[in-house]
């Protein structure tokens, strides 16, 4: 399994933005793919944005998509989720997640059991 750390929630006012990071150890981080999975109090967790082992391929659902972007950089072991015109009801924890696998087809990469590592979580509030 991977270990996995995300930084950069907070407190933001709608409209505002917000850079996710998360650094992983473990496993070789170029080798699989990554996502973003967020949890909104009383509701099931779900997938924010997927992105591929090259970072060739990237995934939204379509409640962040022109809004958010997913990057990595396989140096650093870094995954990003930057947020931008964020709304009220973005307001959720914010999980990093690791797949097993090097590929995945593109219509699984919002299934969270596709993914076996992580992270703690970071708490991202949007203010209206």
């Amino acid at each position: 399994q991977v270990q996995l750390v995300e930084s950069g929630g907070g407190l933001v006012q709608a409209g505002g933005s917000l850079r996710l990071s998360c650094v992983a150890s473990g496993r070789t981080f170029s080798t699989y793919v990554m996502g973003w999975f967020r949890q909104a109090p009383g509701k099931e967790r779900e997938f924010v944005a997927g992105i591929s082992w090259s970072g060739g391929r990237a995934y939204y659902a379509d409640s962040v998509k022109g809004r958010f972007t997913i990057s990595r950089d396989n140096a650093k072991n870094t995954v990003y989720l930057q947020m931008n015109s964020l709304k009220p009801e973005d307001t959720a924890v914010y999980y990093c997640a690791a797949s097993p696998r090097t590929y995945l087809s593109g219509n699984y990469y919002d299934r969270s059991n596709e993914y076996d590592s992580w992270g703690q979580g970071t708490q991202v509030t949007v203010s209206s």
